[in-house]
């Protein structure tokens, strides 16, 4: 398929640049596959569509504070870096913005410093640090948000810190627990505890599995036909329970409901990796493309999102490229808010 056959038109004014005042408080369009009906709700109405029996599954990863600013040694020219993974001994694999060389040193706001020690590929660097304390805790403290690049953020007046702090609430989920993500599994930002709390109320039961989301996720496509991109290897972790209940439930006739797309991807990597689904723990560069026959899930929570993305084209696989882009022109047309503050879908 052609990457083309991806695209739409986007009011940017519709690009969400913060989230609702509360989580479950956005709107929520709700798409029956069969029939192609579409209903307009708010996300705490999601409760209405789910049945005693259902079988709810997030993605437990944790944001951390994986973006960095900093300066060169010598020149004091500016430096940004999005971290990807620890590799070895203080060394961690990241992206680079900005001009380099290997052997340079780079400074960050608190003194402590860095080696640039590797390329990877041009703008995917390896840097050694030197932070002397505990690196976990470091980061925490000199990182950032590290918000898509369609989230603007205006750091005059002072409000840095405050900004700052209101997007580390916000970019992540209420059930966040295992750090390791570079973005948020954004289908959960809906979520309130109280919700949570109302759903396994009414019989839905809710498991966790963990994909630690990676820069390859929102990679931009760089060829014509879809089939010819490759997706980065993320870590994904599905626990023995989380995976014996989805057995129990596929047996039983039950509904399987993913939160994400990166549920989506760590369900149906399981499923593709052994004879019905057992229990993960290693990588996926799973690429789900229209055509795809899935496994695992039978209805879908996530976001709306970005133009000729891998993620617009799994969900696309779900729906039919066609129904999904009749159902996004719907959506601009009542102008809801897109991609990671924005709101929600619920695909049946």
């Amino acid at each position: 398929m052609k990457l083309s056959d991806f695209d739409y038109s986007l009011d940017p004014s519709l690009i969400a640049q913060i989230p609702a005042a509360q989580r479950d408080r956005c709107r929520l369009l709700v798409l029956s596959r069969e029939t192609g009906k579409i209903q307009h709700r708010q996300f705490y109405e999601l409760i209405e569509y789910l049945e005693p029996g259902d079988l709810l599954i997030l993605n437990d990863t944790q944001v951390f504070a994986a973006r960095l600013y900093a300066r060169k040694e010598r020149t004091g020219g500016s430096l940004q870096l999005l971290l990807i993974r620890p590799i070895e001994n203080g060394i961690w694999e990241a992206l680079i913005s900005g001009s380099y060389s290997i052997g340079q040193r780079i400074l960050f706001k608190d003194e402590s410093f860095g080696e640039i020690v590797g390329e990877k590929e041009k703008g995917q660097v390896y840097v050694r640090f030197y932070v002397g304390s505990d690196f976990s805790k470091w980061i925490d403290r000199v990182g950032k948000t590290p918000l898509p690049p369609y989230i603007k953020r205006n750091h005059t007046n002072g409000q840095q810190e405050e900004q700052e702090e209101n997007d580390r609430l916000a970019y992540q989920t209420v059930y966040a627990a295992v750090p390791g993500s570079v973005a948020a599994p954004t289908a959960g930002l809906h979520f309130t505890q109280s919700l949570l709390d109302q759903i396994r109320a009414k019989g839905i039961e809710i498991y966790t599995l963990t994909l630690h989301v990676g820069p390859g996720t929102f990679k931009s496509i760089r060829v014509s036909e879809i089939e010819q991109h490759t997706m980065e290897a993320e870590p994904v972790r599905i626990p023995f329970s989380t995976a014996m209940a989805i057995q129990k439930a596929k047996e039983s006739r039950k509904r399987v409901v993913a939160v994400g797309t990166t549920a989506v991807r760590a369900l149906e990597s399981a499923a593709l990796a052994s004879a019905g689904l057992g229990a993960m723990d290693g990588l996926t560069d799973l690429f789900i493309v229209p055509g795809y026959r899935f496994k695992v899930i039978d209805a879908l929570i996530t976001n709306f999102h970005l133009p000729r993305s891998t993620l617009l084209m799994l969900v696309s696989a779900l729906t039919g490229r066609e129904q999904l882009l009749t159902v996004y022109q719907e959506a601009i047309q009542e102008r809801y808010r897109f991609y990671s503050f924005g709101d929600a879908m619920f695909i049946l």
